[in-house]
């Protein structure tokens, strides 16, 4: 059997998993008390994930404030002083101090039309950030090479373009497809009927102009047609995937910060 996760693994996956959870620890205990001080917990909605600070009513005590702070949406960090006898009723006669760290769920949605050879490089470099990862494709031998992970979701379908309606409203939207013949389905159904904050094409200018003019002459409004980036990706680097997998990363998080700061 594997060794399990340590704590601090056990931390990071919840964080990759987009599970929102509280770290609380016991930063001060004095008197008699059930735990030393530095014990640790991660709390998360449907309770206890790992650790402890003592077991018995002063965990189960911040158990329900840990609980509470997720069911508020808080990420306010809190300090809590108890008495043992007086505010956990327990028979002990000391007093602990406890410090409370929410972190709230960090999703920012990605979907990926296309698993090929740009999405296969790209995808091991958005992983490790605090976001979810959605890749639709036609073709189930391109997404069976996705890597494993909790947030990251390969969908085989038949036909893309249809499932933009589905798609959460702040997704940032990357067409990586084959070609413009299978994106522009994609970008007519996206650009027509949703608002979506970043939407990226794979390709050159000349291609952007090409579907430009196809997205129009098939009924789209000429500013519609406009709110898109192709092609996706910082100016930098070669057109090796790898490179291009960079570029792309950089404006998708420059892109993201660039909104945060709009809405702050």
């Amino acid at each position: 059997m594997p060794a399990p996760l340590s704590f601090y693994a056990q931390l990071v996956a919840l964080e990759s998993s987009a599970t929102p959870f509280v770290l609380v620890t016991l930063i001060e205990a004095l008197g008699s008390v059930p735990q030393d001080t530095g014990a640790k917990m991660l709390v998360t909605a449907t309770g206890l994930a790992t650790g402890t600070i003592g077991g018995g009513r002063v965990e189960a005590h911040a158990l329900t404030l840990a609980q509470a702070l997720l069911t508020s949406h808080t990420s306010a960090p809190r300090f809590v002083s108890w008495t043992l006898k007086g505010d956990v009723g327990m028979t002990c006669g000391g007093a602990v101090k406890l410090y409370f760290e929410p972190h709230l769920a960090t999703v920012w949605p990605i979907v990926i039309f296309g698993a090929g050879h740009i999405a296969q490089a790209l995808i091991p470099v958005l992983l490790p950030l605090p976001c979810s990862l959605t890749v639709y494709d036609t073709r189930p031998e391109w997404l069976e090479k996705l890597p494993r992970a909790p947030h990251l979701r390969g969908v085989l379908l038949t036909d893309l373009a249809p499932v933009v309606d589905s798609l959460p409203g702040d997704a940032f939207v990357l067409c990586l497809t084959q070609g413009h013949r299978t994106d522009r389905p994609i970008l007519q159904r996206a650009l027509a009927t949703r608002a979506f904050p970043f939407i990226g094409v794979i390709g050159s200018a000349a291609k952007s102009a090409v579907l430009r003019q196809e997205l129009v002459t098939a009924g789209l409004a000429p500013t519609l047609a406009e709110k898109f980036h192709c092609p996706v990706g910082l100016d930098f680097g070669t057109n090796h995937p790898p490179e291009i997998a960079l570029s792309i990363a950089a404006q998708l998080l420059t892109e993201r910060d660039r909104l945060a700061e709009k809405r702050d």
